[in-house]
């Protein structure tokens, strides 16, 4: 698909940078050098385009570890995780000890579905790739509710989801043991609404690996909606698949997007570097 100029390039703050669209409903491309993204400059600018875009790309930027949370710093508050603010994304034990984990990557899913307040966006950079696989792909869950038809949005519209961890990790093990199970479900379930009505006036759909099942529905019958609105979420209009190269920086907005990793070998290597936002804006 031919890249097409962004319609979000009027100026906002300081500094403008250019923007290329990357797909129809989601992704752009910024060109910038390291400076103006310390400087702040350009913040009011990123942060529009990650609401209406989903997904902004920085191409082979190479920002150490100090400067991607120096940059973190200047689109919100940086939530403090990992060390020095920097989480280590990676399935080797060695580096992560979370690893087991973080196989649940690997599926559609919205950070934080299990709080009240998700984390705002995250910033991601490849430090080492696996020689196949590995790509990220993100749906923009804005666009997927917005292109619903009116008598899905009116069926919808009302209804409850019930998340939870042991949910997502049954994608990764479905067969636990007594005690993995005792483990997951201790960290308890989350109801949230299956359509998010933002304080913007916009909507998105709230799905993923955690979603287990809706309120009042019958186990067949929610399991099926859930299938349908993911199907539904993740068709190629609405999804973004980036293949890295070492040095790229991405950030999208887990207010209005989905992601997930595709698979890669677990011995690998691949490692990548995440900062992120805090939230501004519960579940509604």
């Amino acid at each position: 698909m031919v890249s097409q100029p962004s319609s979000a390039q009027a100026t906002v703050g300081r500094t403008t940078l250019p923007a290329i669209d990357l797909c129809p409903r989601i992704g752009a491309e910024i060109e910038a050098d390291v400076e103006t993204l310390l400087s702040g400059s350009a913040a009011s600018q990123i942060r529009a385009l990650l609401e209406e875009r989903g997904v902004l790309a920085f191409r082979e930027i190479h920002l150490s570890d100090e400067q991607q949370v120096a940059f973190t710093r200047t689109l919100g508050q940086i939530v403090d995780e990992g060390e020095n603010y920097v989480y280590k994304v990676t399935m080797s034990k060695a580096d992560n000890a979370q690893a087991e984990y973080l196989k649940g990557a690997f599926y559609w899913h919205i950070d934080g579905t299990m709080s009240e307040v998700p984390i705002l966006a995250s910033i991601l950079s490849s430090r080492r790739l696996s020689e196949t696989g590995g790509e990220t792909e993100f749906a923009n869950t804005y666009a997927a509710y917005d292109e619903l038809p009116e008598g899905e949005k009116e069926a919808i519209d009302k209804l409850r989801v019930v998340h939870s961890l042991a949910a997502s990790q049954r994608y990764v093990n479905p067969e636990p043991t007594y005690r993995e199970l005792r483990i997951w479900q201790s960290r308890g379930t989350n109801t949230l609404p299956l359509v998010w009505k933002h304080r913007s006036g916009r909507k998105s759909l709230i799905l993923g690996c955690t979603a287990a099942r809706v309120e009042g529905m019958g186990f067949e019958e929610g399991e099926a909606l859930l299938c349908h609105l993911r199907d539904w979420a993740t068709q190629p209009q609405f999804v973004y698949r980036h293949e890295w190269r070492v040095g790229d920086l991405v950030i999208w907005d887990n207010t209005g997007t989905m992601h997930r990793a595709l698979p890669y070998p677990l011995d690998s290597g691949r490692m990548m570097h995440r900062t992120k936002l805090h939230g501004e804006e519960s579940f509604a």
